[in-house]
């Protein structure tokens, strides 16, 4: 099977490099934002007409919530357009489309689980751009595979993990927000899933996808901490207390019963995925 993993400069595009020798029956091609520009029709078009390719995983984004807010085209350009590109290439090659979008599609006012049936209610320019990025790739190409995640870590970008390390690791003192609930998703573990996927038997539609358990930014932190052995000090403050240019979602969980049931997969619990990750992340210091 010939894959094309586009965005294979970010956290979860690495993780696909990373795991790519354990999947021989693969031939992947990876591609930076430098190497293909997803919001350039010619270029997609060209690569695509020069390879055979089965499916297309999409990991580019614009991922900066707080500064999408001051640049909508720009975030919109990515996130929105440019995975109409990629969906209507796909289908015209008769490709399958992976492709990933967030919790910040929902409000975050439910305070029980978010199903892929919960109405969706986006507050943010981040947030309104991949809702718009999951119905224009499931109406423009038919082998559509769209997964909500949230909260993705990875040894490898940047990310909440590497942030609490650099933090405790300088200052000795952070503060992170405990009314902010949700599930952290190990990077390595979503792109498993979808390498795996591709061999048991695709299904396209709409899915969620993180680890399994609940907790707050400030629960997360303090494992980070406990894990790692770093010292120093995390204090929980309020939303409030930490003002931001872009909302956050209060409750972002999200039900993976669809995707559990669909594919038979067992997802691992979010404290034993970030015993794994911290491990690779103080190997390689």
């Amino acid at each position: 099977m010939n894959i094309l993993v586009t965005g294979a400069g970010g956290q979860l595009g690495c993780e696909f490099r990373y795991l790519a020798e354990g999947y021989p029956g693969y031939n992947l091609m990876f591609k930076n934002s430098q190497e293909l520009d997803i919001t350039n029709a010619e270029q997609v078009d060209i690569l695509l007409t020069e390879h055979n390719f089965d499916c297309i995983i999409n990991c580019a984004a614009y991922t900066a919530v707080d500064k999408a807010e001051d640049e909508a085209v720009a975030c919109d350009k990515v996130n929105h357009a440019g995975v109409a590109i990629l969906a209507n290439a796909a289908q015209t090659i008769g490709a399958r489309l992976i492709h990933f979008s967030t919790d910040y599609v929902f409000d975050g006012t439910k305070g029980t689980p978010y199903t892929e049936e919960d109405p969706t209610s986006a507050r943010v320019i981040y947030g309104i751009t991949k809702l718009a990025s999951e119905r224009v790739a499931l109406a423009k190409c038919k082998q559509t595979m769209v997964i909500r995640t949230s909260w993705l870590y990875s040894s490898f970008g940047h990310n909440f993990v590497k942030t609490v390390f650099k933090h405790l690791s300088g200052s000795g003192k952070m503060r992170v927000v405990y009314d902010q609930v949700g599930t952290p998703t190990y990077a390595r573990d979503l792109a498993r899933f979808v390498l795996d996927s591709l061999q048991k038997g695709f299904i396209p539609g709409l899915y969620h996808y993180s680890n399994e358990g609940v907790c707050s930014w400030y629960d997360f932190a303090k494992m980070i901490q406990r894990i790692a052995g770093l010292e120093g000090h995390v204090s929980p403050i309020l939303t409030e207390e930490y003002p931001t240019r872009a909302i956050r979602p209060f409750y972002s969980v999200l039900d993976k019963t669809k995707i559990k049931e669909t594919y038979h997969v067992e997802i691992p619990y979010w404290v034993d995925s970030l015993e794994e990750c911290i491990a690779d992340i103080q190997k390689d210091n």
